[in-house]
């Protein structure tokens, strides 16, 4: 986990820490950099993806308005990871149900098209993940 820090690193409020690490280290592939256990935080990493992730009602939280389920209304947080099916078995052996199923999907970008293997999920606070594969790219389709 040595190199560039990111200049983007969220911050997650969850209600269990321990069933979060489970989720994200366990079964997602992060690994925890450095954790302060009295303050029940840990900072987790995936290649170049860094979280942070707090539990609520220890140590500081900065909450603007009422914490209600799914937490992270409005936002998904994309994710590359290196093979998404190995992801979705892993998660499938942990009876964790799928948000949206995978998809391969081409996204304009400028005169090319880049593709994605992705697939969405819920954490336990239900913060919406998108992991995705990357296919590559190859000229725009014209219309």
């Amino acid at each position: 986990m040595e190199g560039i820090e990111p200049s983007l690193v969220p911050e997650l409020l969850v209600t269990d820490l321990d069933q979060s690490l489970e989720f994200w280290c366990g079964v997602c592939g992060f690994a925890v950099a450095y954790a302060r256990p009295e303050e029940r935080f840990a900072y987790i990493a995936l290649g170049s993806a860094h979280l942070m992730l707090e539990q609520v009602g220890v140590g500081r939280n900065w909450i603007t308005g009422p914490l209600e389920r799914p937490l992270g209304r409005g936002v998904n947080l994309q994710i590359t990871v290196p093979n998404t099916e190995a992801l979705v078995q892993a998660l499938g052996r942990r009876g964790v149900e799928l948000f949206m199923q995978p998809e391969t999907k081409w996204y304009g970008v400028g005169e090319e098209e880049a593709g994605v293997h992705q697939f969405l999920v819920q954490d336990p606070d239900g913060y919406l993940v998108r992991f995705q594969s990357s296919l590559g790219r190859r000229p725009a389709v014209q219309s």
